[in-house]
């Protein structure tokens, strides 16, 4: 069914004028009628638009809510969706790589993983030290390491960046040096765009572990980093699965917008880590595994967040508002944590209870990443080095898409301030 362009301007509350800037942009597509000699848009074309315009008149505090088109991720009825399969289930068995070629492909159906074909640069920054020896009343704890940065291995200092910048700024260096070196990054083919992220993806991996990059698929890169079993391995790539994507959350709504101005691949990583480095978004990994590590070692859940809330700070990882019912990737993620080791079952199920006791909403992916961390005797900032190397994948997916679009992402601002010729009450 079609509407008149003056139909389309009534129901979006618009002028003509600003319905035809909007057909300019790409926001709305205009089709010729039938038997008419004016064009006409499609209903549901248009219902999408105007939900999407009723969500940005937010008021402060309430998020503000853009809708893009996209046939990558669907979140719906509680579940989560890649390009149609079901994430949870494909987490059973496929790696990172896999996500990639399905997600990075418009062959919904291809979950073959891809070989790399990589640059011939050596990784860059910090090194992660292997897991403690933990003790049996905890389960699998881990020691206190503090900062938001990686710690390096003891008497090496990483190559390249200096050694005191954070994961996320180390990452900004190398993808700076990455971007001048590699010229096939201007190439924004699709082919080309799947090369560029795959030399991202490997080297990203690489410079978390201080290593040159290598061919081998990411979990079992950071396996052997981190001196982990097949169990342990496992884990980490059912992690990186499940985190791969995640619609439109505001580090791939900003890695869409720099890619929509025709930037390369690497400026759309950068881009995203920056909106990922803020504490509404990266920063709930971090603050989740800091409060599973502190639960680890006093071995009382409910203590440890009893005296949080007492001192009025928030419990991070719980609740999502995507998912009423509990986040899917949670419940899989705690499921594998305790069945690849066993002895974490009993912290982790106190922590959930603590947690339910106290809040009445279930835990999140970050809390589930951090308990997998712990569990693994990982140190602190490994749960935020996994959500990078899988969200890459989910980003270089959402470029692709937005540079065949050919659309530029400009927003328009809802003006609130005095109107022309009103006295200024400053």
């Amino acid at each position: 069914m079609y509407l008149t362009a003056r139909e389309t301007a009534e129901r979006l509350g618009i002028k003509r004028d600003t319905l035809y800037a909007y057909v300019s942009r790409g926001l709305l597509r205009s089709q010729p009628i039938p038997g008419s000699r004016e064009r006409g848009y499609r209903t549901e074309e248009v219902e999408r638009l105007r939900a999407g315009r009723g969500l940005s008149r937010a008021t402060r505090g309430e998020p503000f809510v853009p809708v893009i088109d996209s046939a990558i991720c669907l979140i719906e009825g509680g579940r989560l969706y890649y390009r149609g399969h079901d994430a949870i289930r494909l987490a059973e068995t496929v790696t990172l790589e896999a996500i990639a070629d399905l997600l990075w492909s418009d062959e919904h159906d291809k979950l073959q993983a891809p070989t790399p074909t990589l640059p011939r640069l050596r990784g860059r920054g910090s090194s992660v030290p292997a897991p403690k020896t933990l003790s049996r009343k905890q389960g699998r704890v881990i020691a206190a390491s503090s900062g938001n940065s990686l710690p390096r291995k003891r008497g090496r200092v990483g190559v390249g960046a200096a050694p005191s910048l954070a994961l996320i700024e180390r990452c900004h260096v190398r993808l700076a040096e990455l971007a001048a070196a590699d010229l096939g990054a201007l190439d924004l083919t699709p082919h080309g765009i799947v090369r560029t992220g795959r030399a991202i993806l490997y080297e990203l991996a690489a410079c978390i572990g201080d290593r040159p990059t290598a061919p081998d698929p990411v979990h079992e890169q950071l396996a052997a980093l981190w001196r982990l079993d097949q169990k342990g391995a496992d884990l980490i790539r059912r992690c990186l699965v499940l985190l791969a994507d995640h619609e439109l959350n505001a580090s791939t709504f900003v890695a869409r917008c720099v890619a929509s101005t025709g930037a390369t691949p690497y400026a759309v990583v950068s881009g995203a880590l920056a909106a990922l480095s803020g504490r509404r978004h990266g920063g709930a990994s971090a603050s989740a595994e800091a409060l599973l590590h502190e639960i680890a070692e006093r071995d009382d859940p409910l203590a440890v967040m009893a005296a949080r809330l007492a001192r009025n700070e928030m419990l991070p990882g719980l609740g999502h508002p995507l998912y009423p019912a509990g986040d899917p990737r949670a419940a899989a993620l705690l499921n594998a944590a305790m069945a690849a080791i066993p002895a974490s079952r009993p912290l982790i199920e106190a922590a959930v209870a603590a947690a339910r006791q106290l809040v009445p909403q279930p835990p999140n992916v970050d809390f589930a990443l951090a308990a997998a961390t712990t569990a693994l005797g990982l140190p602190q900032g490994t749960a935020l080095a996994i959500f990078i190397l899988g969200r890459t994948v989910g980003w270089i997916a959402h470029a692709i898409e937005q540079y065949q679009s050919d659309v530029l992402i400009r927003p328009r601002a809802r003006y609130t301030g005095p109107r022309p010729g009103e006295e200024n009450p400053a």
